[in-house]
């Protein structure tokens, strides 16, 4: 049996575009904390049965894509032509291996799509069409696109319409705009592994991209440093190379986990009215989650096994 040389430690988010208290009732409320419960399980047997990191963050996420409270996979957010278009990314830190996939419109799980390209090795990202035809030479579930469609998602786009019309994008809520899920782990190894996935935000342009399926952007690992996902207006994020900024921070400028990852998303993003938030992980299984937005379905598990969830200020203590 292979011995373990680190902590093992798990977060995850469902996203930043989270409504206030009162727009959901408190049984919708307890549905979607138990979610991200069901997520957090499922990465946390995975490292608790000395598994990597990489397999418990595919683990967290496929169980978000396949929930309809979260904006990737089944409910995934509808773009300016009222389809859907997937983005989804994972990466290793100990290889730096990574995969990716973007505009996707049949791939039911598209992070599964990204591990296969990470474990080929030969390519790291595929768009549109070409992410469509790889899953589906390579045996992944495709599905027809109205499968990731949901009454919330059709909603969101006619809100978002509506703010189009009358100039009031800015004013628009949060979770009339985006959202994202992703998981990064520490494993019994010292390894780490971030994942990311999205339905982009609603009403976006037919055919943009964001951050999340960009290494270094919205997702990013790397043993000895930290991993992070990352969830907002994606933008930002690639203009700035976010997830790859906070490494850098960590090694060129001394700063621990919490402080580089709060830097920009509470210092200039804040400043500028930019939502986002992410969820990172050192080497040392310290966590940080921090969100400029109203909120952010967020979890994680620190090494001693105690497990937490939310989505606003309190926290709510979970059995795994």
């Amino acid at each position: 049996m292979i011995e373990t040389v680190s902590p093992i430690a798990l977060a995850l988010h469902g996203g930043c575009g989270v409504m206030a208290e009162h727009e959901m009732t408190a049984d919708e409320w307890h549905a979607a904390r138990e979610a991200l419960k069901q997520a957090l399980a499922a990465g946390w047997r995975v490292l608790h049965a000395r598994g990597s990191a990489l397999d418990a963050v595919q683990a967290a996420v496929l169980v978000m894509e396949d929930s309809p409270w979260f904006n990737a996979g089944y409910g995934a957010a509808l773009n300016a032509d009222g389809e859907h278009e997937l983005d989804a990314a994972i990466m290793y830190g100990a290889t730096l291996a990574a995969g990716a996939i973007c505009g996707a419109r049949h791939i039911r799980n598209p992070i599964l799509a990204a591990r296969h390209l990470l474990d080929a090795g030969d390519s790291v990202l595929l768009g549109g069409a070409g992410a469509d035809n790889y899953a589906l030479a390579h045996g992944l579930a495709c599905v027809d696109a109205d499968y990731f469609t949901t009454p919330r998602r059709v909603e969101a786009l006619a809100a978002m319409r509506r703010h189009q019309t009358a100039g009031t994008y800015k004013a628009a809520k949060e979770a009339e705009k985006h959202g994202t899920v992703g998981a990064v782990a520490l494993d019994g190894q010292g390894h780490l592994a971030a994942a990311t996935s999205t339905g982009g935000y609603n009403n976006k342009p037919a055919g943009r991209i964001g951050d999340s399926p960009l290494i270094g952007a919205g997702t990013y690992a790397r043993d000895g440093i930290c991993a992070i996902s990352g969830t907002g207006q994606g933008e930002y994020f690639i203009r700035h190379v976010l997830a790859h900024d906070i490494a850098s921070r960590i090694v060129y400028a001394g700063e621990n986990i919490e402080e580089a990852t709060a830097h920009l998303i509470l210092g200039e993003f804040k400043q500028q009215g930019v939502g986002a938030g992410a969820v990172a992980i050192d080497a040392k299984g310290n966590i940080t989650a921090p969100f400029n937005t109203l909120g952010m379905f967020r979890g994680w598990v620190l090494p001693d096994g105690r497990a937490y969830v939310a989505s606003h200020a309190e926290l709510y203590p979970v059995d795994l």
